[in-house]
């Protein structure tokens, strides 16, 4: 019958439609990162040219003295972590405190802020804006539908246009997202702007069960450039919760590099931690065998954010090595910030005798297992913090020591549990862990996380050291 056949061709010409837009979608690819530029001969000459002309010119002046050296690590935990984090950095704002030629506070001396999964999305808004985010982050993003966007956006004929690419997935979107988030900057933008912290956003590398972490150290050992990456790929491959959003990939360039790929670790301390972070390194020099990195949640092995940080101090030898840049007797004051969002679990699942369901069983693995890891997490750098203050209490005031004679190490540890109220501490520990929360929720977390920075026992004690700031210390006697 005609209109059988007038069927019959028009399912055709559809199914001939959707095999076609899903030929050409094959084609499209995201972002991806590039080789580092290799230096011409005419470049490299001149390089060599100008080296030389500087051996004969006045030396550079030295590095600024910093007596203060601050570290902040936001774990994860989805926009309860961020707001939570959040508040910590305003309660850091508010620690004030006198230098011998100037006033400052706790949040202005940050050098180093790390983050892991929704952590990180604060990291690198404030890395990018500095104080302009405790004011605009909660507009920004808090407050912001974020995630029911994110949802409507992967309806859209584009978008579900784009999914059906082999190399286009959802996190892609979620890049995409953070992108207006972010501005568009990317990690060189950060170092050009005056006073930025270093930034440091932290993954997994699905294959291994590694931290992969956004900085110029691990990039150097794909032999790509740091300073091109977009904050929102970092972030959303921080935050690329697996089976719910899709990994993203980096290119392992290590096989095409100028002189092979370079060896970034110093020879440090030759025990288990820093073996296994030379292992992980190693693992990328064989780009042949690892052309691509793909990355998911940096919660999946440190949800805290601090493993592969104190690692790599480890690795590196002694305190002295990890500040060989600064001035000598110029540091008085090491600070470093952990915050802790991890939420509770909703219900215990050991208070009854039937078989737990299968989300039951996934919420207990992601925070109850998560929860027990942070905790060995929160051991080991209290074992290191004890061999470093005995270092310390060794060297400071040495000639030839970048510590002054009074020179102290504090870690402020702080967490959700740390609420004494204990109707708003439950509440806020089973607040989802979503990128969009309750609107009170978002404020109430603020507070919560000033309150926790202020009532900790190690930030009377911090702030004890910070009052004697004023005066110059004295040197140590031989």
């Amino acid at each position: 019958m005609p209109g059988s056949k007038t069927s019959g061709l028009t399912h055709r010409l559809l199914a001939l439609l959707t095999a076609a837009a899903l030929s050409a979608c094959s084609s499209v690819k995201p972002w991806i990162n590039q080789p580092k530029v290799q230096t011409s001969a005419a470049e490299a000459a001149a390089t060599t040219t100008a080296a030389a002309s500087a051996s004969t010119a006045p030396p550079a002046p030295a590095a600024a003295a910093r007596p203060v050296v601050v570290a902040v690590a936001l774990s994860g935990g989805g926009a309860r972590a961020a707001a939570f984090g959040l508040g910590v950095l305003q309660g850091m704002k508010s620690a004030e405190f006198d230098l011998p030629d100037r006033r400052t506070n706790l949040l202005d001396e940050v050098r180093l802020i790390s983050g892991v999964s929704g952590g990180s999305i604060l990291a690198a808004h404030y890395a990018a804006f500095g104080d302009e985010s405790l004011s605009r982050f909660e507009d920004d993003f808090l407050l912001v539908p974020f995630e029911g966007q994110l949802l409507r956006e992967l309806l859209w004929p584009n978008r579900l246009y784009q999914l059906s690419s082999p190399w286009y997935g959802r996190s892609q979107i979620l890049a995409e997202r953070l992108d207006v988030l972010y501005r568009g900057l990317r990690f060189a933008d950060l170092r050009r702007r005056p006073g930025a912290p270093e930034l440091m956003i932290t993954a997994t590398d699905l294959t291994t069960g590694a931290p992969f972490d956004f900085t110029a150290e691990q990039f150097e050992l794909i032999c790509s450039d740091l300073d091109s990456v977009p904050l929102s790929f970092a972030v959303a491959a921080s935050s690329a919760v697996p089976l719910l959003l899709s990994p993203l990939t980096v290119r392992n360039h290590a096989a095409h590099c100028p002189g092979g790929a370079p060896r970034v670790l110093h020879e440090g301390e030759p025990g288990y931690r820093a073996q296994l972070l030379h292992r992980s390194a190693e693992g990328y020099r064989n780009a042949t065998e690892r052309p691509f990195v793909h990355l998911v949640d940096g919660g999946v092995t440190d949800n805290l954010g601090v493993r592969l940080l104190l690692d790599r101090l480890v690795a590196n030898g002694s305190m002295h090595a990890n500040f060989a840049d600064a001035p000598r007797g110029s540091i008085r004051q090491l600070v470093l910030v952990t915050v802790n969002s991890e939420r509770g679990l909703a219900e215990r699942i050991d208070s009854s005798d039937r078989v737990p369901s299968t989300s039951q069983v996934l919420e207990s693995l992601i925070f109850g297992a998560g929860a027990r890891d942070s905790q060995i997490t929160l051991g080991i750098l209290n074992d290191d913090l004890r061999r470093w203050r005995q270092e310390l209490a060794r060297t400071r005031g040495q000639p030839d020591s970048p510590f002054a004679a009074d020179a102290q190490i504090h870690v402020i540890s702080l967490s959700l549990h740390d609420e004494r109220d204990d109707r708003i501490r439950d509440r806020l520990l089973r607040v989802p862990t979503a990128f969009t929360i309750e609107a009170q929720d978002v404020r109430e977390l603020q507070i919560a996380g000033r309150r926790a920075l202020h009532s900790a026992p190690s930030f009377a004690q911090l702030q004890e050291a910070l009052a004697s700031l004023r005066i110059e210390p004295a040197a140590k006697q031989p």
